[in-house]
């Protein structure tokens, strides 16, 4: 039997949390990891891609490379998708949706390249069965991405599905919630030990101490969820099932102290209720206080990570700033020795926090601009 074949995949993240992701990338044994622009490269097999599903807390989705050719215009991005063997992964009557981005190359709009790749799809179908899968977008079989750059077309599947922020465990959204994996990526950058206590004085609704149980826990981030390549026709069912048996269900090992506080008693319902869909109710503990009056025990050395309130969390900066500057003195008062781990909207939030030696880790938090401090009080 001929050995499975090799294949390159990219992972992607979102903008800043390369480093986090390179490393989690490493630590996983994925093999020829490569740090890139947007994400993490890396070559193996198809059981690779399932374990970096599974076991990536920072990423957005795992890409397949499946073709890559010259596309100067439609009628060549046309030609080079249609000789990818796309019976492979989607039966006739499945469903398929197309992404596509472009950057410097003759061919900008992306509806177009999406319609010229599907047209693809759909005349190598109809030529070889009579018949052809349909566009859904919502809830395909199949997602295929187009990366056009300086005209070099580059077909991907992705294996993930649905973005790998959504766990499976959140019930409630909150408001501006905080993505699943850039919480992951602020503790992983924050370099918390998963035993030290960790408190979140702005919790929402409890993205940050959940992730921070699933990590100290040794829960895979993937554990509860479907993925992509499950849908393909050339899924192996059984080897896959083994794999996700094999990741960690359920919570095990010490119990650090994870806590989370918000002035709304409706968010903090919400929070626990997640926690508790979480598999982790019993792991942290949610109660309604205001941050500007937090006080840590002596001796705790705790860590404090959260996303302060900015843009529609609370208003514009003349709102904000204010209030960063009275949680900046409660920090100086009540939590000395902490290490910070902030998500901030602005430079003049850090500013106002009036904290020294911070070093700044430029993010983006749902398509806005934000920064990371970190630190210690």
């Amino acid at each position: 039997m001929a050995p499975a074949a090799r294949s390159v995949f990219f992972v992607t993240c979102a903008r800043g949390v390369e480093p986090a992701l390179h490393g989690e990338a490493r630590a996983l044994g994925l093999a020829r990891t490569e740090r890139q622009v947007g994400g993490v490269r890396f070559e193996g097999l198809r059981a690779d891609a399932w374990r970096a599903n599974l076991g990536l807390r920072t990423a957005v989705r795992v890409l397949e490379r499946v073709a890559r050719f010259e596309a100067k215009d439609g009628d060549q991005l046309l030609a080079g998708a249609t000789e990818v063997p796309w019976e492979r992964w989607l039966a006739p009557e499945g469903r398929l949706a197309v992404q596509a981005q472009s950057s410097m190359s003759a061919l900008e709009h992306t509806q177009f390249l999406e319609q010229r790749v599907k047209d693809a799809v759909v005349d190598r179908f109809r030529a070889r069965t009579g018949t052809r899968p349909s566009v859904d977008l919502d809830d395909p079989d199949l997602r295929i991405h187009l990366h056009l750059y300086k005209d070099r077309a580059t077909l991907s599947l992705d294996t993930s599905g649905e973005a790998l922020h959504k766990r499976g465990w959140r019930l409630h959204q909150g408001r501006a919630p905080l993505a699943e994996n850039l919480a992951a990526a602020m503790l992983l950058y924050s370099e918390w030990d998963r035993r030290a206590p960790l408190v979140d004085p702005f919790a929402g609704s409890g993205t940050l101490a959940i992730e921070a149980a699933w990590l100290a826990a040794g829960i895979a981030p993937g554990s509860r969820r479907a993925f992509g390549f499950e849908r393909w026709l050339d899924h192996d069912a059984p080897a896959f099932a083994k794999l996700r048996a094999a990741s960690a269900l359920e919570p095990k090992g010490k119990r650090p102290i994870l806590l989370g506080y918000d002035l709304d008693a409706e968010r903090v319902a919400e929070a626990q209720a997640n926690a508790g869909h979480a598999g982790v109710g019993d792991w942290v503990r949610f109660e309604v206080a205001d941050a500007r009056a937090l006080e840590l025990k002596p001796g705790w050395n705790a860590w404090i990570a959260s996303n302060l309130p900015y843009g529609v969390r609370v208003g514009e900066s003349e709102d904000v700033v204010p209030l960063l500057r009275d949680f900046g003195a409660r920090l100086r008062t009540g939590a000395q020795g902490s290490s910070l781990a902030l998500l901030l909207g602005r430079a003049e939030h850090a500013k106002a926090l009036g904290l020294r030696g911070l070093r700044r880790v430029p993010l983006v938090n749902g398509g806005l601009e934000c920064e990371l401090v970190l630190g210690i009080v």
